[in-house]
């Protein structure tokens, strides 16, 4: 009887151990006040400094290559050129930030920036590698993306979003004549079921 007890218990602790993460982040979100919130750079923040007060400022943790996204509040380094049929350098990279795809384009070139954040085998490395993007589902048409590349800000607006098989690779690929983004996380959060696609195009 104890013994029973006791697994499950254990087995209780454990799942909320994996999805610990994700209900954290959902309640984050939920909870929220949710203001206008400002994405602004060093060459931008004295003139936001004096800006209305129902603003909420956002910085790029890295203007050298960073992704913010305002809606969710995500806010990371972007790693370059890191190759997504390679889980070691992958994971390895996702530890410091998002990654971008191997042989995508950058932000202010013709074509599609790449950026993900993958995860391992099993929900405990999905929660590992996967947290800067477990809010990607909230975003809808029309929501900003800014990515600074050089210190330069880069805007973008969402156009779509999709699940997709993981064996789907053809958002990889670039549209003739646009210059879009392409974000990817693995669906449901915290686990590597499906993978959740957002694209958006630069205004």
């Amino acid at each position: 009887m104890i013994t029973g007890i006791a697994l499950i218990a254990i087995s209780v602790i454990v799942l909320l151990s994996i999805f610990y993460p994700v209900l954290r982040a959902e309640l984050a979100y939920l909870f929220a006040k949710h203001k206008n919130v400002k994405v602004v750079g060093k060459s931008e923040s004295m003139v936001s400094a004096s800006g209305p007060s129902e603003f909420q400022i956002l910085k790029p943790v890295d203007e050298n290559f960073g992704i913010v996204i305002p809606k969710i509040e995500a806010n990371a380094k972007v790693i370059p050129n890191v190759d997504p049929q390679n889980p070691a350098a992958y994971q390895r990279a996702l530890t410091q930030g998002v990654a971008q795809a191997l042989g995508t384009k950058y932000p202010g070139e013709e074509g599609n920036i790449f950026i993900f954040a993958h995860s391992g085998q099993d929900f405990l490395e999905a929660n590992r590698y996967n947290a800067v993007f477990y809010l990607l589902s909230k975003l809808e048409t029309g929501d900003e993306i800014f990515i600074f590349y050089q210190t330069k800000k880069y805007r973008y607006t969402v156009t779509e979003k999709k699940t997709a098989a993981p064996s789907e690779a053809q958002y990889m690929d670039d549209t003739p004549g646009k210059y879009t983004l392409t974000l990817m996380t693995c669906w449901p959060g915290g686990t590597t079921w499906k993978r959740l696609i957002v694209r958006a195009e630069q205004r």
